[in-house]
């Protein structure tokens, strides 16, 4: 059950309209961080909670907050439209840089919504239901609530910046302390779900032993330069990763959907002149098929690959690139000039 008590959470009283304002906060009520995207996050993850107790209640507890900061928005944004479109937008367009986009207003929140806030984002695009994220499970939905509030935190300082009104201001001020405590609490309830022994450092906590054991502690390099940020001992850096699949080609479609695809696949072996970069178990190498030895090698697969393209050019021929262990990782053609 919800009862609406008839005060605000805190004041939203703007010392003097502002519809190009409005229409900036419209961000805060109806963006993907907005108000109503952690209004129904919450509402949808409480309701969802097995969990009986402190943690449904913290969830719900906050989801009826958030409803109040959208009523507080809303308000907020209908006395910033005071005296609009008439007044503040003939104001507005004695300027010539505003009367160009028509002081800034959005026009929807006079033609649909009366003079009124609209459930929708600065850009007026409507509210999505597909903005939330109610899994049921507590350690992901308190990671993503988390996240929520600081990108929802971030752009309230944004809009803090971006104006001088001190009704306006005062209101973001309580916005970003009560944005501040979410994200603590989120935070913390983390902490608590291990401590309580609910849930572990990864969602979910189970597969461990199932996983690929090779793969769960790598961070691929794949980037120029330096590696990044120092890892725990957990994690290491793989410097020189290589690709562990065949060519992403896609299976022959279906005639009748038209799509374009060559009456017969190319060969995916290596011919009689085409050129080969393999591994040999020490260096890099470019071999033309055919011949008995290596045109070249290079210690980076990554110097081996570009001379073998430039054979490959010369030659007229397909380019064969290995993985380490010896198989085809990538297949490129070029014809022989006429």
């Amino acid at each position: 059950m919800f009862r609406h008590t008839k005060l605000l959470q805190f004041e939203a009283k703007p010392e003097k309209p502002d519809p190009v304002y409005a229409h900036k906060l419209q961000e805060l009520i109806g963006g993907a961080f907005g108000e109503m995207s952690v209004t129904m996050q919450y509402l949808f993850q409480g309701w969802n909670c097995r969990v009986e107790g402190k943690y449904k209640d913290l969830i719900m507890d906050t989801a009826t907050e958030e409803i109040g900061h959208v009523e507080m928005l809303a308000t907020m944004v209908a006395r910033l439209l005071e005296g609009a479109p008439a007044t503040a937008t003939a104001e507005a367009v004695k300027d010539p840089v505003m009367a160009a986009v028509i002081g800034g207003m959005d026009p929807q929140q006079a033609i649909v919504a009366g003079g009124g806030a609209l459930p929708a984002d600065s850009n007026g695009y409507p509210w999505n239901g597909r903005y939330i994220v109610a899994s049921g499970n507590l350690l992901a939905d308190f990671r993503a609530n988390a996240a929520a509030e600081a990108q929802g935190r971030l752009q309230t300082a944004r809009l803090y910046n971006m104006t001088d009104d001190p009704g306006v201001k005062a209101m973001l001020k309580f916005n970003l302390a009560r944005d501040t405590v979410h994200q603590k609490q989120w935070l913390a309830a983390i902490e608590e779900l291990e401590a309580d022994g609910l849930e572990g450092p990864i969602a979910p906590t189970a597969l461990f032993d199932e996983e690929d054991q090779t793969h769960n502690r790598t961070i691929w390099h794949l980037s120029d330069g330096p590696d990044g940020p120092a890892v725990t001992t957990d994690l290491e850096y793989l410097m020189d990763p290589e690709p562990l699949g065949g060519p992403g080609t896609a299976p022959k479609p279906d005639p009748a959907l038209y799509s374009t695809y060559p009456a017969e696949s190319s060969p995916l072996e290596p011919a009689e002149g085409d050129v080969e970069t393999f591994h040999d178990g020490e260096v890099w190498k470019n071999k033309v098929v055919g011949n008995s030895r290596a045109s070249g090698s290079a210690e980076k697969k990554s110097d081996a690959v570009a001379a073998g393209r430039k054979l490959a050019i010369k030659r007229g021929t397909a380019h064969f690139i290995h993985t380490k262990d010896g198989r085809v990782g990538e297949r490129r053609t070029y014809p022989r000039a006429r």
